[in-house]
């Protein structure tokens, strides 16, 4: 997975952005780019070409996907969803989840811890 060498927290401050545009397609490759690193959480944009995806995993602290362009798979305790172009899931903490690309799309993941 490709993701920005350097955070700059102040980068997007007072400033209107189209998120989908902050991330590009890349062939073969699952492109990250931070948005806002805080101790609170973090949100995260990510580009997927079909058929690219994460592994099962589980994480200590709720995260919102919202697809931002294409549709992706997402299984959560084993139980799968297609989520497409404007819509958002919620992954619970500690539940194992996965995802794969349907078709090339985007994601905003905001990750939110419960104790900070």
């Amino acid at each position: 997975m490709e993701n920005d060498a350097q955070f700059n927290d102040d980068e997007f401050l007072h400033q209107v952005v189209k998120l989908a545009d902050l991330v590009a397609y890349q062939g073969g490759s699952v492109v990250s780019r931070a948005v806002l690193k805080k101790e609170a959480g973090t949100v995260t944009l990510f580009a997927f070409n079909a058929g690219e995806g994460l592994s099962e995993h589980t994480a200590p602290f709720d995260a919102l996907v919202h697809v931002l362009d294409g549709k992706a798979e997402i299984t959560i305790a084993g139980d799968g969803v297609t989520v497409g172009t404007g819509e958002m899931i919620i992954m619970p903490a500690g539940k194992p989840h996965a995802l794969k690309a349907v078709e090339r799309f985007k994601m905003m993941l905001v990750m939110i811890r419960s104790e900070v």
